[in-house]
């Protein structure tokens, strides 16, 4: 990349979306040109550099998330959205998927910087997902015509309560790969060396890979720290993810998945629903849930569960003989709702499928979140 030498200065807002927070711009405070507006990015966030330490990115992958919106290209939205997930140690922004904790903030963003009609006490917000060409619907609280931030609703991985926003993802089917199930099988086999791996491929807010525990020597309710210190393990799964991209056309060869698609296909590591311990000491009942899940995206175990792996995982329990399905109970295979345990704690999915000529056919997709303003103002970069 060239040396610009030249100082920006750029307005932003800093929002906790879910579980996750991340940096809001609006498109029109970016260069369009591609190169110039990915260095100032990477500036913004102070990477490439493991600690991001000269910019606002937090050093975790749950913070490195960034969100341009602007006015909506299309008619049925009222903005548009685009969704990159910044490296921490690379010079390089993946904007092939979406990130649904983010963009529950994205409601926020738009209501307090006059790009809806502000209606009380709900305003809809519809938003185009540039990166998959998608419509997101999100209900956001609004009071004295802002987003109202103050309510009873608990998401577990985030402290205290706040205003429950509502993200209708019924739209988002297929729409990285154009369809459900991108392979057409409910499960697929992948071969790595000598051995065999039985596992679902969905696309459903992103392409998200599920594959049974025992499969690969695993409980089902390990923590980040287990998995993520063993590095047998992580190589066995990134080879899988690359064997899958392979097979979905993402790259050429499994060596490159790592490299051009880092960010997606998330990989699900699932099992029946089981007692364990959260991250914050808590007990997780199994009687409260109905799966069990360990997600992993950018080579490392996510510490909650995203919006978008949520989705993925209530569209993968209406598919009749995927992984998910066949780890389910009966009542739980027909019934409205998935309530998916991650090392955070619950997450409960919204869901309804139709089965048209004997195909899943999904209807409905919904979850709620909590989302906080933490600051407006000016970052100032130098590239």
């Amino acid at each position: 990349m060239s040396n610009y030498n030249k100082d920006f200065e750029i307005k932003c807002s800093i929002i906790r979306g879910g579980t996750s927070k991340g940096i809001y711009i609006m498109e029109n405070e970016l260069p369009k040109e591609q190169e110039l507006r990915d260095r100032i990015l990477l500036a913004i966030f102070g990477s490439p550099d493991v600690r991001q330490i000269d910019g606002l990115g937090g050093a975790d992958s749950l913070t490195s998330k960034l969100a341009i919106v602007g006015p909506s290209s299309r008619e049925d939205a009222d903005v548009d959205y685009t969704f990159g997930q910044v490296s921490i140690t690379e010079s390089f922004i993946d904007y092939g998927g979406n990130c649904g904790n983010i963009s529950s903030g994205v409601g926020v963003f738009a209501v307090n910087n006059n790009l809806v009609k502000v209606t009380e006490p709900i305003t809809k917000v519809r938003v185009h997902m540039t990166n998959t060409n998608r419509v997101l619907t999100l209900e956001v609280p609004v009071k004295d015509g802002k987003a109202e931030f103050r309510g009873d609703y608990k998401i577990d991985g985030v402290p205290g309560t706040g205003a429950k926003i509502t993200l209708d993802w019924s739209d988002v089917v297929g729409g990285i790969t154009g369809d459900l199930l991108p392979t057409g099988n409910p499960r697929d086999i992948i071969k790595v060396e000598d051995e065999e791996f039985e596992l679902s491929i969905v696309d459903a807010g992103n392409i998200v890979i599920f594959i049974e525990a025992d499969k690969l020597g695993l409980k089902g309710t390990e923590s980040s720290n287990e998995i993520d210190s063993d590095k047998e393990l992580l190589k066995k799964i990134e080879r899988i993810r690359g064997e899958v991209c392979c097979k979905l056309k993402l790259v050429d060869s499994w060596e490159e998945a790592q490299i051009k698609t880092p960010y997606q296909p998330f990989f699900a590591i699932v099992s029946k629903a089981a007692d364990y311990i959260a991250l914050n000491g808590e007990k997780v009942s199994k009687d409260n849930l109905d799966i069990v899940s360990r997600l992993l995206f950018m080579q490392k175990m996510h510490k909650t569960y995203p919006v978008t792996g949520t989705v993925a995982t209530g569209a993968v329990a209406r598919i009749k003989d995927s992984v998910v399905y066949n780890l389910l109970k009966d009542e739980v295979k027909t019934g409205v709702e998935v309530k998916i345990g991650h090392p955070g704690g619950i997450i409960p999915i919204k869901v309804r499928a139709s089965y048209p000529n004997d195909r899943c056919k999904i209807e409905e997709l919904v979850v709620c979140r909590t989302a906080r303003l933490i600051l407006e103002g000016r970052v100032f970069v130098n590239i």
